[in-house]
């Protein structure tokens, strides 16, 4: 999940809520110091830390709860729905005909996100092509078209020259019949004058219906500075965070944001073409809160998965023998690193089961490898684990070639699993003490 960190400091605070005997001064104020203390170590800039804690502070003082909701639910609703006012709105992208320019400092992932957002349209059922106007980095060409290659996306590109103006006037006019057309252009060390005039340049040839700026979450509030100057110089329509999987400084580009008139388009999430997603406030928030996602989860599904190919709603209501992991492990896949889908599932929110690192390490190799292991044993023991001890481990692990250990570890990742997916069914925590479905439900979230 992204800003791992910054998830588990927010939660942290609002269990205090959650679990508190009442709410009143002392404890707003101990869960709004926890909170500053979180967003400032996320590098989310200190003005806009204090607004928000302002901001929960008057509104838990002084709003009294609408009727139905009680005054811990009523807090927890607030903390929620300022957080997503923090973060802004999205950028809106219709699903149509458009043509978009991408600009950006050089190492922000720009050329890689090029690539990944023209496989969201063709995921769409639009058909993309990609016009290459970096002529200042060594390899851009060659990376872009790689990609682009990879990816079944047309490229237009003009490996010898020089004039990037050129190469965009003359690659708008070649991809004229395509739906999306993506301009990627030269991204620098710096904001020179010479990048800001070609970008101005390029703007000018065409109506683009956005502008993308794209920004390495790992900058921190520096961001602010770079936003703030490619919007007066081009007028940013959006902006996408690339790298918010690796970095516990993303809160830096997510509240630069907020210091322009721009708001997020697009949130990268990691190194494969489908680790970028669509950015929705109110989706980031609750998969931050341990809460899930699951209209993303939905979307995921059903832009990679046939109809057959797994059961999402059986795997909700956290029935999931290993029979059901037998069929839905190469589904999942499909969707996906298992990090970012299971990010998506609301296992139990502030009080639920928590997911380990330990069930993310799952490579292709281990996933064929269960499968194998899964082959050697009965329809009876992958439908009841329970009856799998020491003398079938072994006859299991014989006959798939494996060793015992592997047949545990097995065992052990799917009782995890189990573990984790029954935190969906009722979504509260030990004791029943936080009812996160209930509390998702009167937010107005699900």
């Amino acid at each position: 999940m992204v800003l791992d960190n910054l998830g588990t400091s927010l939660k942290d605070a609002l269990r205090k809520i959650a679990n508190s005997g009442k709410i009143d001064k002392e404890v707003i104020d101990e869960v709004v110091k926890d909170i500053q203390r979180a967003m400032i170590q996320a590098d989310v800039n200190v003005r806009l830390v204090m607004k928000l804690s302002n901001q929960i502070k008057h509104r838990a003082l002084t709003e009294a709860p609408p009727p139905g909701m009680n005054s811990k639910e009523h807090v927890l609703r607030i903390v929620y729905t300022e957080l997503v006012n923090i973060v802004g709105k999205a950028t809106p992208i219709a699903l149509q005909s458009q043509t978009i320019m991408m600009v950006g400092l050089q190492g922000s992932g720009k050329t890689t996100t090029t690539a990944k957002i023209a496989r969201y349209f063709a995921r769409k059922g639009l058909k993309p092509a990609v016009i290459c106007a970096d002529t200042y980095r060594p390899g851009a060409y060659d990376q872009l078209k790689q990609l682009c290659d990879k990816l079944g996306v047309a490229f237009y590109g003009e490996s010898e020259n020089k004039d990037a103006v050129a190469i965009v006037k003359k690659g708008l006019q070649e991809t004229s019949k395509y739906d999306i057309r993506i301009v990627d252009t030269a991204g620098r060390h710096a904001l020179e004058t010479d990048l800001i005039q070609e970008m101005k340049d390029v703007y000018n040839l065409t109506k683009f219906d956005h502008k993308l700026l794209v920004l390495d979450a790992a900058i921190g509030q520096q961001a602010s500075e770079q936003a703030k100057a490619f919007n007066d110089a081009i007028g940013i329509t959006g902006v996408v965070i690339t790298k918010l999987d690796g970095t516990a400084k993303g809160g830096g580009a997510l509240s630069a944001v907020s210091d322009t008139n721009t708001s997020i388009a697009f949130i990268g999430l990691g190194e494969t073409p489908d680790d970028l997603e669509r950015f929705d406030p109110d989706g980031f928030i609750s998969r931050l809160l341990g809460m899930g996602d699951l209209k993303a989860l939905v979307e995921r599904a059903n832009e990679v998965l046939q109809k057959d190919d797994v059961n999402v709603e059986k795997m909700m209501q956290g029935r999931f023998t290993l029979n059901d992991m037998y069929d839905q492990l190469e589904a999942i896949n499909k969707m996906g690193p298992l990090k970012q889908i299971m990010s998506m599932l609301p296992l139990g929110g502030l009080g639920g089961a928590s997911i380990t690192d330990d069930m993310y390490k799952m490579t292709q190799d281990k996933l064929k490898g269960y499968k194998v292991i899964m082959d050697s044993m009965t329809s009876a023991e992958r439908d009841d684990p329970k009856l799998i001890g020491s003398s079938r481990i072994a006859r299991i692990s014989l006959g798939a070639g494996k060793s015992a250990e592997d047949v545990r570890e097995l065992l052990k990742y799917h009782k995890m699993m189990q573990k984790a997916m029954k935190g969906m069914k009722g979504g509260a925590a030990p004791g029943g003490k936080v009812n996160m479905q209930k509390m998702m439900k009167q937010m107005g979230m699900k």
